[in-house]
């Protein structure tokens, strides 16, 4: 049905552009988007500023009428480039803070205990993600934080479908290996 919905948000934007059907789409990827990019950035202002050039971008694109198959892995593609661009721009490398909005952001439940917990379990694997190089903790992102189906991811990264389950997979075991060896 996502898709579905999906595709007539596109059509309309496409055929008639539709600034309402653009805002849909913007709702349903904005949050995403972000945390997608926070994670690689670590800054909040400019999460924000990429977040809200990665949309520009995909409005100038739709606007180009070039063809769309998945505006899921668009957008993510678009978002990826920008943070490529953005570390090219600052030569060096992502920071290594780990930033406690970031761990509201992942962890909000309401009892105050399990939250202290959650938040401590949670900022073990931030800081271990980070010690993944660039690829693992990319793709981990994108099939466990934001939830993208393995074809998405593929698309996004330009590989096969079982290269990217072969991918997850090596993430997940060096991860695993990571957090076993971190002291308790």
């Amino acid at each position: 049905m996502k898709d579905l919905k999906e595709k007539w948000l596109l059509y309309r934007l496409k055929t008639k552009k539709d600034p309402e059907a653009f805002t849909e789409l913007y709702d349903r990827y904005a949050a995403r988007i972000y945390r997608f990019v926070y994670f690689k950035v670590s800054e909040q202002t400019e999460a924000e500023d990429i977040t809200a050039e990665v949309f520009l971008k995909t409005w100038q694109y739709v606007n180009e009428h070039k063809e769309i198959e998945n505006f899921s892995a668009l957008i993510y593609q678009i978002a990826r480039n920008l943070v490529i661009d953005f570390y090219r721009r600052r030569s060096g490398r992502p920071e290594e803070e780990l930033d406690d909005t970031l761990l509201e952001k992942l962890v909000q439940v309401k009892d105050a205990a399990e939250e202290a917990s959650l938040k401590a379990e949670a900022g073990a694997v931030i800081t271990a993600l980070r010690r993944l190089k660039n690829e693992y903790r990319e793709v981990l992102i994108m099939r466990y934080v934001d939830e993208l189906d393995i074809d998405e991811i593929a698309k996004i990264l330009n590989k096969s479908q079982v290269g990217t389950r072969v991918l997850i997979h090596r993430s997940l075991k060096v991860l695993r290996t990571i957090l076993e060896q971190a002291p308790i």
